[in-house]
């Protein structure tokens, strides 16, 4: 293979999961990161039953400062957040990490998912 073209196949790799989300609704995001709100604060860092999300791109699980309830699976999980790791993780939280403690079933709609984390994302720039 080509060394342009094996460069094109790995760019469309990395860029292809990110395209959707580039597509996506903040404004619908932010309706459906409603869902999140018991639990979750996006605009400043107070934690509730679960960690705050400000600065969540980029952060690896398990380590929002403060925060001390998570469970042994995030933290040791080795994941960074970022919108391909974050959109497994909506669709199925106990699926995508065994043993973590978010009690939410996820969101099965891919539309949903997109939105929320182009929501998230403005709070990690």
């Amino acid at each position: 293979m080509k060394l342009s073209t094996l460069c094109g196949v790995i760019l469309f790799a990395i860029l292809f999961p990110l395209m959707s989300v580039h597509a996506a609704d903040i404004k619908v995001g932010e309706n459906v990161f409603r869902k999140c709100m018991a639990c979750h604060v996006v605009t400043k860092e107070q934690h509730r039953t679960g960690p705050h999300l400000v600065g969540l791109f980029g952060r690896a699980a398990g380590t929002a400062n403060g925060y001390k309830r998570y469970s042994k699976a995030i933290k040791t999980s080795g994941i960074i957040w970022d919108a391909i790791s974050l959109d497994a993780y909506l669709a199925a939280p106990k699926k995508y990490i065994k043993g973590t403690r978010m009690a939410f079933a996820g969101l099965k709609k891919k539309a949903d998912r997109d939105n929320v984390i182009a929501y998230l994302q403005q709070f990690s720039q």
